[in-house]
Order: structure tokens, then C-alpha cells, then sequence
């Protein structure tokens, strides 16, 4: 089950209309007000975030057909893909936290982030609401499972929450081992950990959300919609965990600004939505050629 040269030509025409549509054309629009800052949404404004919203319908839209008769499976890919290079210029939560020394600035701080996730998936969405679209245009290829006919058998409605929980779960615990850099014993925290740099992360978020989107898929069979859901969960999780007021005025009282209770607080949600976006896609995929190598190859 190798893919055709035809098919990667499809997947980088799917990345290259992303890059145009997000990147290129939405990032003029949408750049934060200060170059060393770190992108929030609040920075895009009204005009900017329904910029943004626009071109990630139009990208899922274009790359619908610049990818068919593949394009459901394939179009998917043009947004995030468009977003890493926002992903990867957004700065980072070590820089925020240093323009917000107080406690309670750092607490409104957190609060905003919490939310964040929310509109980063939006942004996704509205990717998909694009190659929804193309497809209802012009029906291609789409990718069918093989399920039992009782559909109302409770694991129809358990199976996605329970790929839900168990997605957050996985990707907090890998990307907790993956994105780290110095770290330092501490006598209340255990340990502190620096701000990992934006290579560290996209590997450990792409690493961990492929790993995630591989087990459910495999052990619960689900789609890799609910690891892509789970990525906008995982930053308000960690935030609730490990920024609480109490951890973050004696992080402010002992510590630099660059250190954190865990790496996953260290990590933006565009950063966490993106390449958990990409990685659950990739994931998804290679479980079902695993399970295609499996039943032919084997």
C-alpha cells in the first residue's frame, strides 16, 4: 500500500494551496502588532479572524479539487499545513509570560489561552467545511470504513468520547516526555522546565497526536476527527493542572519567566491545534495502511 507519485503530487498540491490561501494571503492581514510579541487571537481583531476564516474555507475548497478524486481525504491537509508557518512565527508562552510579570496579569493571561484552542479548531473547521463543499460540487473518492450495521449499539455513542478522553490522555503524557529542554529540580514543583524551542515542539505535538491518533484508531476505530478535537482540549487540560494561581505566583516569586511546572503549559494553541491537526491526520492513516499490511501482506 505505497503511495503512488501521483498521490504525493495530489498531497503537495494540497500544501501548496494552504500555504498561498493562510500563509501568503491571510498573514499580512492577521500579523501581530509587535514582531517579538507572541500571536494571540485577540491580535488578528474582527476583520482578521474572519480573514482567516474565509481563506481556510476557500483553501479546503481549492484544495478539494486540486487533489480529487482524492480531495476529501487528501484536502484536509491544505489548512494546517498553511498554519505552520503561523505556527512556527507565533513566538512563544515564555514571552508572553515575560510582558505579564504580575500574578494577575499572568492569571488573565491563562484565562485567554484557555480559550484560545477554540478558534484555532474553528479555523480547522472551516477547512473542512471547503472540501465538505467541493465534494457535494463534484462527488471523488471517500475513504469508507467497514462497520457493523446496529447502529444503535452503545459503542457507537461511548467510542468517540471515550477516543476523546483517552486522546488527551495519551498526547499530554507524550508530549510531556517529548517537548523538553533544561530542566531543574524544584522542592514544591519536583521540577521546572524551559521553554522548548519551536523545533522541539512541532516534533514532540506532530510525534505525540500521530502516536494518539494510531492507538484509538486501532483499538477503538475511530477517525482521526476526535484526536483533532482533543488537541483543543489538551492546553485548557494542562492550564487547569499545572496554572493555578498558587503555581503561578510562586513560579513568579522563584523562577524566570522561561521555566514551567510542565512543557505542555509552554506550548501556544495554535502550535498545539496545528501540528496536532497534522499529526492526528498522519496517525490516522498509517493505522489503516498498518491495518491494510496486516490483512493482505501478512
Amino acid at each position: 500500500m505505497e503511495l503512488s507519485w501521483t498521490m504525493k503530487l495530489r498531497i503537495v498540491a494540497a500544501a501548496a494551496v494552504g500555504v498561498v490561501f493562510v500563509s501568503i494571503v491571510a498573514w499580512p492581514w492577521d500579523t501581530p502588532p509587535d514582531p517579538f510579541g507572541s500571536l494571540l487571537v485577540q491580535s488578528l481583531g474582527i476583520s482578521g479572524a474572519v480573514t482567516l476564516l474565509v481563506m481556510a474555507f476557500l483553501a479546503g475548497l481549492v484544495a478539494y479539487f486540486a487533489a480529487w478524486p482524492y480531495g476529501s481525504e487528501i484536502g484536509v491537509l491544505a489548512v494546517p499545513f498553511g498554519l505552520t508557518i503561523w505556527a512556527v512565527r507565533a513566538g512563544n508562552v515564555a514571552t508572553l509570560v515575560q510582558f505579564h510579570p504580575s500574578l494577575a496579569q499572568r492569571q488573565l493571561l491563562f484565562a485567554a489561552l484557555r480559550l484560545e484552542p477554540i478558534f484555532w479548531l474553528i479555523v480547522i473547521v472551516a477547512g473542512f467545511a471547503g472540501v465538505t463543499l467541493g465534494w457535494k460540487i463534484r462527488p471523488g473518492h471517500k475513504y469508507q470504513e467497514i462497520e457493523k450495521k446496529d447502529s444503535l449499539s452503545p459503542d457507537k455513542f461511548l467510542k468517540p468520547i471515550i477516543a476523546l478522553v483517552v486522546s488527551v490522555l495519551i498526547a499530554h503524557f507524550c508530549i510531556s516526555l517529548l517537548a523538553q529542554d533544561v530542566i531543574l529540580s524544584d522542592n514544591r514543583l519536583n521540577s521546572v522546565m524551559a521553554q522548548p524551542a519551536i523545533g522541539q515542539v512541532v516534533f514532540a505535538v506532530f510525534v505525540s497526536f500521530g502516536i494518539t491518533a494510531f492507538i484509538v484508531k486501532k483499538y477503538i476505530s475511530v477517525n482521526y476527527a476526535w484526536p483533532i478535537i482533543g488537541s483543543s482540549l489538551i492546553t485548557t487540560f494542562s492550564i487547569m493542572i499545572y496554572a493555578r494561581p498558587s503555581q503561578l505566583d510562586y513560579l513568579a516569586e522563584l523562577w524566570p519567566a522561561v521555566f514551567f511546572p510542565n512543557s505542555v503549559v509552554s506550548i501556544l494553541p495554535i502550535q498545539m491545534v496545528t501540528f496536532g491537526t497534522l499529526g492526528s491526520i498522519g496517525g490516522y492513516w498509517m493505522a489503516v495502511r498498518y491495518q491494510y499490511w496486516r490483512e493482505h501482506e501478512s
